[in-house]
């Protein structure tokens, strides 16, 4: 997979709104006032996080007269995913060792406190 593309995929998700907007349409295809509808923002300022997430290939959208249809695109997804790959073993690494040490902390409380 191309690093370029990768990023570009991780900068379109680094937003929390964006990162909803995703979850949103992987329940399927909805219309952009939908979407909007679902947010505390402007109708424009929702616009532009859909303009970043379709520039970055993540969603497609579909004109249907004056509405516009958005849809998850789940194949830079998978780009991404298989780009992450080497670096999981890693993370499952110190995710154990992280577990290892919240685990001897809790014994060391349990330890310290009166009965």
């Amino acid at each position: 997979m191309c690093y370029a593309l990768a990023v570009e995929a991780l900068q379109a998700l680094a937003d929390p709104t964006r990162r909803e907007l995703i979850g949103l349409l992987a329940g399927g295809e909805r219309t952009a006032g939908e979407l909007a509808a679902r947010f505390p923002v402007s109708r424009p300022a929702i616009s532009r996080h859909l303009r970043v997430l379709r520039e970055s290939g993540l969603v497609s959208v579909r004109a249907d007269g004056r509405e516009r249809h958005y849809a998850l695109d789940p194949e830079p997804l998978r780009r991404l995913d298989e780009w992450l790959e080497p670096y999981r073993d890693l993370w499952a690494q110190r995710l154990d060792a992280l577990e290892t040490e919240i685990a001897r902390g809790r014994r060391a409380r349990t330890r310290r406190e009166p009965t």
